[in-house]
Parts: C-alpha cells; sequence; structure tokens
C-alpha cells in the first residue's frame, strides 16, 4: 500500500486543507504483508472522522492499512474540522467541499473509479452523520454506506440538550443555525424517509453502536424510522461504548460486507 498526505487549495473553502489517502499497490516481495493492486481505477473507500479528530486518526488509532491491503481498495480520508460535513451558518461550506469538489479533486490526483459500484462511505460519530448523509442524499454514487456508533438521529441528539460533549450547543449554532434541522435535508430520518418510497437504487446501510454509548439511543431511533419506512438496513448492537477499540473492531466488519469485484 502507498500512504500519500496530501495538502491542496480548496476553492469551496477558501482555503488550503489536506486529507490522507491509501492507493493499492502490488507487491510480491513485502513481508508479513499481502497487497492486491490493479491495472484498473480503484474502488474507493471515503472514510470520515469524528468531531475531534482529523483526517490522520483512522491511520492513528486503528490498522486500517492493513485491513484493506488485500482487498484493492483505496482510501481518502478528508479534513473538515468541527463541521458535521455541512455547509455551516456561520462558517465554512464543508457539505459542499465533501460532497462535490473532494471526489473531483481526489479522481484528477488518483487513479479513482467514479463508477457506484465501487464507492463506498463510512465514519464514526460525527462521521456516521456525514456517512449516511451523503449516501442517502446522493444514492447513485455509493453502493454502500456505514455509521459506526453515528449521531443519526440528530434532531433528538439537539433537542435532547443531554450531550455531554462540553459546547455543543454553541457548535451547533454556528453549524445550523437557530432554526430546527427537523425536516430538513440535515435531518436523516427525514432524508431517509424520502428516499424510501423512491424506486432508484438504494446503498447497502450498515449501521452499529455500542449500549453503552451516549448516542445509543439515537441509533435506535433511527433504526425504528427504518423498519418503519421499509428501509433496509443491517444492524448491529452490543456491549461498547464510545471508543477506538469499538470503531477498530466494527470497521473490519464493515469491510468484509462491502460487494467487491
Amino acid at each position: 500500500m502507498a500512504l500519500i498526505t496530501c495538502h491542496f487549495f480548496s476553492e469551496s473553502l477558501g482555503l488550503s486543507t489536506s486529507m490522507t489517502v491509501i492507493l493499492p499497490q502490488e507487491t510480491t516481495g513485502q513481508i508479513g504483508l499481502r497487497n492486491v493492486g490493479s491495472r484498473k481505477k480503484f474502488p474507493t473507500l471515503y472514510l470520515l472522522h469524528g468531531l475531534s479528530d482529523d483526517d490522520t486518526i483512522w491511520l492513528r488509532r486503528t490498522s486500517i492499512e492493513r485491513y484493506v491491503a488485500e482487498l484493492g481498495l483505496a482510501v481518502v480520508m478528508p479534513n473538515v474540522h468541527r463541521s458535521f460535513y455541512t455547509d455551516m451558518k456561520y462558517g465554512n461550506q464543508y457539505w459542499t467541499f465533501l460532497t462535490e469538489e473532494l471526489p473531483a479533486v481526489a479522481r484528477s490526483f488518483f487513479p479513482l473509479s467514479e463508477e457506484r459500484e465501487d464507492n463506498f462511505v463510512a465514519g464514526l460519530s460525527m462521521g456516521g452523520y456525514g456517512a449516511f448523509k451523503w449516501a442517502l442524499r446522493h444514492p447513485d454514487r455509493f453502493a454502500a454506506a456505514g455509521s459506526l456508533s453515528g449521531a443519526v438521529d440528530l434532531v433528538k441528539h439537539i433537542e435532547s440538550g443531554k450531550s455531554p460533549i462540553a459546547g455543543i450547543e454553541q457548535l451547533f449554532e454556528q453549524i445550523f443555525g437557530q432554526e430546527s434541522i427537523r425536516g430538513t435535508d440535515n435531518d436523516l430520518i427525514h432524508v431517509m424517509q424520502q428516499q424510501s418510497g423512491s424506486s432508484a437504487e438504494r446503498p447497502l446501510l450498515y449501521q452499529c453502536c455500542g449500549t453503552e454509548d451516549f448516542l445509543y439511543e439515537d441509533n435506535v431511533s433511527f433504526r425504528e424510522a427504518c423498519l418503519e419506512a421499509g428501509y433496509e438496513l443491517i444492524y448491529e448492537e452490543g456491549p461498547g461504548s464510545h471508543d477506538w477499540g469499538y470503531w477498530d473492531e466494527h470497521i473490519q466488519r464493515f469491510l468484509k460486507l462491502l460487494p467487491l469485484k
């Protein structure tokens, strides 16, 4: 595998930013790792970070490079700061950056496939929210999406006022403004319910959360909404909290579900 730290200018953000990229490299003499390469454009996983992290965190906290080596899968990990993958009310346009600019820039630099069946997105916590939002709002772009301990019922999370994260209320106002996001494109349950009646092909959804996680009830709410709407997803829960031991285990479970050719 090749590991690339890429610094580039973002037109939508108006500033220089970064992404960390893993690219397949076929090798025969590397000890302890079997790498699979390809002469065609690489299937790609966009892997999203959580609220307190950046584009390096998946590499630092998991063995994601080792997990994808035998899959021939490229991984693109962008940096979006504390934006909830949203065009902020008072801040930068991170949704536009993520969904429009990032794939175009990454594909201009690296041989990444543009085909729907070769593209996947996943993330943890805030990144789980971003991954499902991207896949649900653009089901034509992804074959599968994964949320690990995601903030997938953000309406409930905001309105409850019970988040353990200091200063989160002020952050939500900075991102979304003072009006409720209920029934908007930032409300995942609303977006999912709109898509449930569509005849368009849907991405495979994988959702997991630990039963001791502070986002557990929000994940149950999203799962129940999916059941009511007839939107199929693979759901897993069990002992676990909001930590890297849980995410390291479950990103491997998600990778095993990917419909790679």
